[in-house]
């Protein structure tokens, strides 16, 4: 893990747990309601907060083994912040074929993050992903939900350089 990375996932920050307390009462008892109530405390903070999980597996009187591994085992759940701009490069074959492996690498290297990571200033989380479903625009990316296809290293770059450029000027989304 890279030391911008290390910044990111090492200082857990403190949350207002109202939500996770909400939440909690309102599926108290109820029979298969880990997953809402992982889901609605994502929701809120955009990923499962260690505090957060801590204070759902004391309330419901569940192991905290048996919180984790449902939301270790879905890929829908995170257990760590994502970035404001969340990268997804598609390497399915027909991206592969066209260079996705050569953009993942140039993501990594200009972001000084690993795969599936978060930068420590929380603007970007970089994942590979099996596939996107566009292989028509191969190589494509999305970026957040907005995809981007016909790619290449250099127009790739160019669209994490623009982002960064928002970023500095304030005008990112």
């Amino acid at each position: 893990m890279s030391e911008t990375t290390t910044a990111t996932t090492d200082v857990e920050e403190k949350h207002d747990l109202t939500v996770v307390r909400d939440v909690v009462a309102k599926y108290r008892g109820a029979r298969g309601s880990i997953i809402p109530v992982l889901q609605t405390v994502q929701t809120h903070f955009g990923y499962l907060p260690m505090e957060a999980v801590e204070l759902i597996s004391k309330s419901m009187r569940l192991p905290m083994a048996q919180l984790l591994g449902v939301a270790s085992f879905y890929a829908q759940f995170r257990l760590t912040p994502r970035g404001k701009y969340m990268v997804k490069i598609c390497c399915g074959t027909a991206c592969h074929v066209k260079g996705a492996q050569r953009m993942v690498e140039r993501a990594l290297e200009t972001l000084d993050v690993e795969a599936g990571e978060t930068t420590a200033d929380k603007v970007f989380t970089i994942e590979r992903v099996a596939c996107i479903g566009a292989c028509s625009l191969a190589p494509v990316i999305t970026v957040n939900d907005d995809a981007t296809g016909y790619l290449d290293v250099d127009k790739f770059a160019g669209i994490i350089d623009d982002l960064k450029k928002s970023e500095k000027t304030g005008d990112g989304e």
